[in-house]
């Protein structure tokens, strides 16, 4: 495959795999070519933390693996999983989902909320917040009721719960923009934006849209790979 860019699916799902890259693609826009590598040793939806941290091994496996053809990397799932190892082993833009929707959904000091259908992952989604050091705008995480694997099974009663929790994040914690927290709620994701006027931030065409920038800046700076035993992205932080 020529230059593009490899979306990451920490799940196991191939399914949950067409699905992202498909929304990737579209995000994309001809830009890009997009391809999509699956993590078949971890469950097909991460809802625990302990599957969020068994599933960062085979992410870090799995971008190094694929370096060689990449220009960057993208982690599609909302804990981003193996992020921080890839960023310092890879010689390429490596962004997270979360990392990417948070910074977005922040822009302009706007306060942000999460809805997800993970409450075991609330943990480590207030982490990342506070890790990317948009703490003080974050207005906290609203989750759907019940088990997150037979809700994802209904589409049509996921949607419903998942604007609940939308309607939740901006009525009851002021929010002024919300994040649909997960990689298999990509099209979920797109399906509310229209429904609210509060924006509505979909991760995944969120860190497409960071890394392209990414690359643009890139190109217009001068910073590309240069001649190098490892072919070495210079890139500035």
């Amino acid at each position: 495959m020529s230059a593009h860019i490899l979306l990451i699916n920490p799940n196991s799902s191939l399914a949950t795999s067409d699905m992202m890259v498909s929304i990737a693609r579209r995000a994309a826009s001809g830009r890009m070519a997009v391809a999509v590598a699956t993590a078949m040793r971890n469950p097909p939806m991460i809802v625990t933390p302990e599957q969020l941290d068994a599933a960062a091994a085979e992410v870090v496996e799995i971008g190094e693996r694929h370096e060689a053809g990449c220009l960057g990397i993208v982690v599609s799932a909302f804990g981003d999983p193996g992020l921080a190892a890839l960023k310092r082993r890879l010689a390429i833009p490596v962004i997270g989902i979360c990392e990417a929707s948070m910074i977005e959904a922040s822009q302009g000091g706007r306060k942000f909320g999460v809805a997800t259908t993970t409450p075991e992952l609330i943990q480590a989604i207030d982490d990342r917040a506070r890790d990317l050091g948009v703490w003080d705008q974050y207005t906290g995480i609203r989750c759907t009721s019940g088990d997150p694997l037979a809700l994802s099974a209904h589409p049509e009663r996921l949607l419903e719960a998942l604007g609940d929790a939308v309607r939740q994040c901006v009525e009851l914690d002021g929010a002024e923009a919300v994040i649909i927290g997960g990689g298999p709620l990509g099209q979920a994701a797109e399906q509310l934006q229209p429904l609210f006027p509060t924006p509505i931030i979909a991760p995944i065409p969120s860190a497409i849209d960071r890394m392209l920038d990414l690359m643009q800046v890139a190109c217009l700076t001068g910073i590309h790979r240069r001649s190098h035993p490892k072919g070495v992205w210079i890139r500035q932080r």
